[in-house]
């Protein structure tokens, strides 16, 4: 599971995602690209689902690169707690993606597989996506 080493600051405000992304919005790496088209939190649970999806279609062939990191702490409080007594324990991270924001990158496998193994990736995510390649992205 991916999570920061440590924290500046362990416990962060919730923010908002208004806007598109304009760092990671292009393929850097690979041949393929899964795209975000809407603003969302992801999981590193979700994250990490996605990656075995995709490597495991793949049949451990060709790369895969993750182009998403979960830098945001996610705070809860125990069920059944009264209100006060401070913010909660940190439960999770995520990472903040906007529209436009590259998050998978695949390389070294033909077309057909890549984006089958982006489709089963795309199912793990709570957002929409779009499977892009190098070719369109420029």
């Amino acid at each position: 599971m991916l999570m920061p080493k440590r924290l500046k600051h362990p416990k962060e405000h919730r923010g908002r995602m208004r806007g598109m992304a304009y760092r990671g919005s292009t393929i850097a790496f690979g041949q393929y690209g899964l795209q975000a088209l809407e603003p969302g939190w992801i999981d590193s649970r979700q994250i990490e689902s996605a990656r075995v999806a995709m490597t495991r279609h793949a049949r451990r062939g060709g790369k895969v690169w993750i182009r998403i990191f979960p830098h945001k702490p996610v705070t809860k409080k125990p069920a059944e707690t009264r209100m006060g007594k401070g913010k909660g324990a940190v439960e999770y991270y995520v990472a903040v993606v906007k529209p436009g924001r590259i998050m998978f990158e695949m390389g070294g496998v033909p077309d057909d597989v890549a984006r089958e193994a982006m489709r089963l990736a795309a199912h793990k995510l709570p957002i929409k996506t779009k499977f892009v390649t190098r070719e369109e992205d420029e």
